[in-house]
């Protein structure tokens, strides 16, 4: 068995083996994303709690399963760094990984005291959006969509409406016009499928300096104008990276927020078979999808500075490791009985480095969904659950498609 640098011969098992017991399991495969659950129970069967992964074909990491594990970590940032300077180096700038998981001057990838200071300036500008007016947002969306394919009784809800929904409203939000936020959507969307990743940051980043200048001369009331103008005093870069951070906070996950949870709301009869007359709200079906398949399924990256006993296990410096969020939640040790209403789940991670925009996220994904159920109560979908075809990529939970008819309607008023 190898070991990783400094650890001498420690006879205690190491936790990202190499060779010893095989290839590693890769989170970034078609068979991964079509049952990751599956695969997570055969990862606790070989492996325990901390499991030799492969993140891009080359790169490879450890994912934590356990639960309180996972935790540890989480409010350890001193022995577990959020900065990835001491691993990106040995990793070829061709990886299709390496723009997802580099180093960039904001709140998520520092830790320490420069972590504070993008944090500071990062909730500041979460904490002065008005829910009330975000709810009206919200609704304003949701209606001229919905009326888009309300006549036409069939609609890819992933396509047609979470993706343009979510999209707005994060325009809205940070100050964005349409145009600069079709480049936004565009690149995020390449850097989380880690295809064309390297091109997806670069068409990221020049919408979104773009609109950093723009709100430095033109300040509105807008995440963006709060940023530019926080007693941090950001500069361009670091406006730019800690907005990247903002949409990528939000756009992919909040999209499948909603779509896992239609799905769940769609296909399980507790919450009725024509969605509205089940037992359970859409708040039970949005907990529930953050317990089982949480938008952002493995995340929390950091980066051990030196070999690192977990328990028995030695993790090895300089290399990533990742929380999973879903098989955490999903964690034979603390999943026993009826969990509706529980909100112990790790979808919004923890520590320093936790969700400071979750309100934010629940009520854009309720009011979507409601918006949305309230107009077509009788939409059924055209593929049973077991045949939706999801994504393929080591850090999301997300649905290709989600098809699905309903008697056709007539369009909403728009107020």
């Amino acid at each position: 068995m190898s070991h990783p640098a400094g650890a001498g011969t420690c006879p205690v098992a190491h936790g990202s083996p190499a060779d010893a017991v095989g290839p590693r399991i890769g989170l970034h495969t078609p068979e991964f994303a079509a049952d990751p659950h599956g695969t997570y129970r055969q990862m606790r069967r070989e492996y325990g709690g901390l499991v030799p992964i492969e993140l891009a074909p080359g790169v490879p990491a450890t994912l934590v399963i356990d639960y309180r594990t996972a935790l540890r970590i989480l409010h350890d940032p001193e022995h577990f760094p959020a900065d990835p300077r001491g691993w990106e180096g040995n990793i070829p700038d061709d990886s299709p990984i390496k723009p997802m998981m580099q180093w960039y001057p904001n709140a998520l990838r520092n830790s320490g005291v420069t972590h504070a200071r993008y944090r500071q300036a990062y909730v500041a500008s979460i904490d002065g959006i008005d829910l009330h007016a975000l709810h009206s947002t919200v609704g304003k969306i949701a209606t001229p969509l919905i009326n888009t394919f309300c006549e036409a009784g069939s609609v890819d809800l992933v396509s047609q409406y979470a993706f343009p929904l979510v999209f707005e409203v994060l325009n809205q939000m940070v100050g964005c016009s349409a145009e600069l936020g079709q480049r936004v959507a565009t690149g995020m969307a390449a850097l989380f499928d880690t295809v064309n990743a390297a091109w997806g940051m670069q068409t990221l980043s020049e919408a979104l300096m773009e609109l950093v200048q723009l709100r430095r001369a033109e300040p509105g009331d807008d995440v963006t104008s709060r940023l530019a103008h926080h007693s941090s005093a950001l500069d361009d870069t670091e406006m730019l990276f800690n907005l990247i951070s903002f949409y990528g906070a939000g756009l992919e996950p909040m999209q499948n927020l909603i779509t896992n949870t239609l799905l769940l709301m769609l296909t399980d009869d507790r919450f009725g078979g024509d969605v509205l007359g089940g037992s359970l709200s859409t708040r039970d079906a949005l907990d529930e999808v953050l317990f089982n398949d949480p938008p952002m399924a493995n995340f929390c990256m950091s980066y051990p500075q030196q070999p690192t006993l977990i328990g028995n296990t030695w993790l090895p410096a300089n290399q990533p490791v990742l929380i999973s969020l879903s098989a955490c939640n999903n964690d034979p040790a603390i999943r026993f009985g009826d969990h509706t209403g529980n909100r112990s789940h790790l979808a919004w991670s923890a520590g320093p480095h936790a969700c400071p925009a979750n309100s934010v996220a629940y009520l854009v994904a309720q009011d979507a969904i409601d918006q949305l159920l309230d107009a077509l109560p009788d939409m059924r979908m055209t593929l049973r659950a077991d045949e939706v075809a999801w994504r393929p990529g080591p850090f999301h939970r997300a649905m290709a498609t989600l098809p699905v008819v309903f008697p056709k309607s007539p369009p909403l008023p728009v107020i």
